[in-house]
């Protein structure tokens, strides 16, 4: 019999634990869910025969210690910054490990060593990182094994609320952090478009957008993330001229989203004063010329640069920005604080709503002397509150590249984010067996980007 831990059951480890509780059977698994919520994790085994329950503290250097040694295959569903402790101990106990996150610096580090203890750390097997990376190697390896040359990747990848339940001005809801959706861009975008780079500052982040339709579900805009020119060393494009990466919302969230930017209200470096005792009408007075005699909304629409009776200023208002009397009640908050309690009431993801994982990939490339242009989609709903489309494509690769692991059917070692064909090639093949699918399509006109 094999040990599985699994380390962090919140909501996108419920589909993980799930698929290997079901398949344990069959593969002769003990699956051991450890959560600082011993309740939570109790939830998510439900009973299951094969599953263990312990309340686990990841900074409690003994414990990692031992309940590592006791594994034949570890899974990190925690913070980021918590890896590296996790990940050296794995390799000093010669055990696998597979997580979703970006391999950080000090991840990197252990390299040498997990080479050396013939261990894998497998990195990014999440949707964006992992199902992006995965899908478009898929593609990439593809057309270089037909002679083609890449001269153009863009990609695009949102979680957003399914269409039956977009029911909100916004089009948006929470299905992950609020904390990162709030602070979401901030620094500068680096890109490289045609040769040239580009560099786009946090201010007018949301003023550069770009529209794109996917598949059957109409129009998306994209904003640039922080940095796409890192993937061409990932995907082994370093010397291609146009490398994007972007993120999905439905048209007008961006230019309503960079009323707020402006307003300084995503702003996480200081508090507030008086915070607890503010009205939201306050505190979004707090940014604004001290003119008592304009209304509220007026100064707002002036400041910004909209018309009072625009969709921009409709979104602040549903909101309640210019709200008089009710208050924040949050003390010592910082602006995007303030605003993340706020979105997390009027943003909130019901418990009858379903969400949806929205993916796009745009290649262009030269083949036999012509141009070529293929888009691959994928977008994916959720099924219900538990089973939701983010926990399904964070859980799901995760799920089944411990599998392959264990069963022996990926062989490597070090550091490692799913870019190889050994690891994308039967993961995704068992994706589609979920109904996490990419539908291509070859195009003649490529739509018109101006970044």
């Amino acid at each position: 019999m094999k040990n599985i831990l699994v380390i962090g059951a919140g909501l996108s480890a419920s589909t993980l634990i799930e698929y290997l509780l079901s398949h344990s059977v069959k593969h002769d698994w003990k699956v051991k869910v450890a959560d600082i919520d011993e309740g939570l994790a109790h939830k998510k085994v439900d009973g299951h025969p094969n599953g263990l329950v312990i309340k686990f503290d990841a900074l409690d250097k003994q414990q990692c210690q031992d309940e590592v040694s006791k594994a034949d295959l570890v899974v990190s569903m925690l913070p980021s910054r918590m890896h590296f402790l996790l990940a050296g101990y794995c390799v000093k106990l010669g055990k696998p490990m597979v997580n979703t996150c970006y391999v950080s610096d000090e991840i990197k580090l252990l390299d040498a060593g997990a080479k050396k203890a013939g261990v894998i750390l497998l990195n990014e097997m999440g949707v964006d990182p992992g199902i992006d990376h995965m899908s478009a190697m898929q593609i990439i390896d593809e057309i270089r094994g037909r002679g083609g040359k890449l001269n153009s990747f863009r990609s695009f990848t949102g979680g957003l609320v399914a269409p039956k339940y977009d029911n909100n001005p916004w089009n948006y809801k929470f299905t992950w952090s609020p904390k990162n959706v709030v602070l979401a861009g901030q620094g500068t975008a680096q890109l490289i478009v045609n040769g040239m780079y580009k560099y786009i500052p946090y201010h007018k982040l949301f003023t550069r957008i770009q529209r794109v339709n996917v598949l059957d579900y109409g129009e998306f805009e994209t904003y640039m993330n922080r940095d796409s020119l890192k993937y061409r060393s990932i995907y082994g494009l370093g010397n291609i001229p146009t490398m994007v990466r972007g993120t999905l919302r439905r048209p007008g969230y961006s230019r309503s989203w960079n009323a707020l930017v402006q307003l300084g209200m995503t702003d996480d470096t200081y508090t507030v004063e008086n915070s607890e005792n503010m009205s939201y009408g306050d505190f979004t007075e707090t940014f604004l010329k001290y003119r008592p005699e304009v209304p509220l909304e007026k100064k707002v629409a002036e400041y910004v640069g909209a018309d009072e009776d625009s969709d921009i200023m409709y979104r602040l208002r549903w909101l309640g920005l210019f709200d008089k009397q009710r208050k924040i009640g949050l003390k010592k908050a910082t602006p995007a604080r303030i605003l993340q309690h706020l979105l997390e009431d009027k943003w909130r993801f019901n418990k009858d709503d379903r969400d949806m994982i929205v993916m796009q990939h745009r290649f262009g490339f030269d083949e036999k002397g012509k141009k070529e242009r293929i888009i691959s989609s994928m977008i994916t709903e959720g099924d219900d509150h538990i089973h939701t489309a983010m926990s399904k494509t964070v859980g799901l690769p995760v799920a089944i590249a411990s599998k392959l692991i264990l069963n022996g059917d990926i062989n490597l070692s070090g550091v490692q984010v799913p870019t190889i064909k050994e690891i994308y090639k039967p993961v995704l093949k068992e994706l589609e067996e979920h109904g996490i699918k990419f539908i291509k399509e070859k195009i003649v006109n490529e739509d018109y980007f101006n970044y």
